[in-house]
């Protein structure tokens, strides 16, 4: 098994690309397409990065790896797909986060029973990498459709845990749960000691370097969140207060478009432009309460 991380700055995200030395097939796990609001553009360098990582290690991509819809970057699973032949992978979870999100943007037609995915995975489920068996452990907290994925000594946790001195992540999203986080994170503690933790995120001071990854016992001895002795309900009652004061990330509304579609623009308009909604004057927890529209729908995959 070799694992290679790449941080992506302005998100704070990383992506990981993990392959199986012996066949030359890797995944890649919650890649980034990096998006400017301003001008609507994307720019695919830093996910050309990761593919050419994987081309100078002849490593073939077999899968594309998403732990949860993510709030804060747009997805490059769907290009992978397109570019590599790729199958993409998420939590089972996504069919409530579609219907969520179909709604609040009026997406009408859009399919919420996951169908723009190859494949949705439950806990226990296994997929190959080459001869690398990955464990699916679902991790809801965060999200409702959150999972971690376990691969010999190394388990990729996505946003259920940051590094010891950044703590946890915020569970006000829709589907989120604080109480449900803090079991999910008791599942990771509950992994031998020297487990490689595989983060998500990490927001480095300036002169810094982020920190990609951190053992089962030194998060669980230092994480200045859910430490050792943090009880459930201490948890829970800090999670709220400090959710209570965060504002929304910048790139939310254009992020959860493209995310529950696994990385597709939505369908282009009449003129051929694809567009990406803003609700004016709306905020976004009154929409999640009371949705314009869009209903579940069903996909054409068998």
């Amino acid at each position: 098994m070799d694992i290679k991380s790449f941080h992506e700055p302005e998100s704070g995200t990383w992506t990981h690309l993990l392959a199986d030395v012996s066949s030359k097939i890797a995944a890649i796990i919650d890649p980034v397409w990096v998006y400017d609001p301003v001008s609507g553009m994307v720019d695919s360098g830093f996910i050309e990065a990761v593919l050419a990582a994987a081309a100078d290690a002849d490593c073939r991509i077999g899968w594309v790896l998403e732990t949860h819809a993510h709030a804060d970057h747009l997805t490059a699973a769907d290009l992978l797909r397109r570019r590599t032949g790729a199958r993409i992978a998420c939590g089972r979870g996504i069919c409530r986060v579609q219907e969520t999100f179909a709604g609040v943007f009026n997406m009408t037609g859009v399919a919420t029973d996951g169908s723009q995915f190859d494949r949705l995975l439950a806990e226990g489920d296994t997929l190959n990498v080459g001869s690398l068996e990955i464990r699916v452990i679902e991790t809801p907290g965060h999200t409702a459709d959150s999972v971690s994925y376990l691969v010999e000594d190394a388990v990729f946790v996505g946003d259920t845990l940051f590094a010891p001195a950044f703590g946890t992540a915020r569970c006000d999203f829709p589907g989120g749960d604080a109480g449900r986080l803090y079991d999910s994170i008791a599942r990771i503690h509950a992994l031998p000691d020297e487990t490689r933790i595989f983060l998500c995120h990490d927001y480095p001071k300036a002169g810094e370097e982020p920190v990609c990854t951190v053992t089962v016992a030194e998060s669980r001895r230092d994480n200045v969140h859910v430490g050792a002795g943090t009880s459930r309900d201490s948890f829970v009652a800090m999670r709220r207060g400090r959710d209570a004061q965060l504002g929304l990330p910048k790139l939310i509304l254009p992020s959860l478009q493209v995310n529950i579609l696994a990385g597709a623009a939505p369908e282009p308009d009449s003129n051929g432009v694809t567009y990406l909604r803003t609700p004016f004057n709306r905020a976004l927890a009154e929409l999640v309460a009371a949705p314009a529209g869009a209903g579940p729908q069903t996909g054409g995959k068998p």
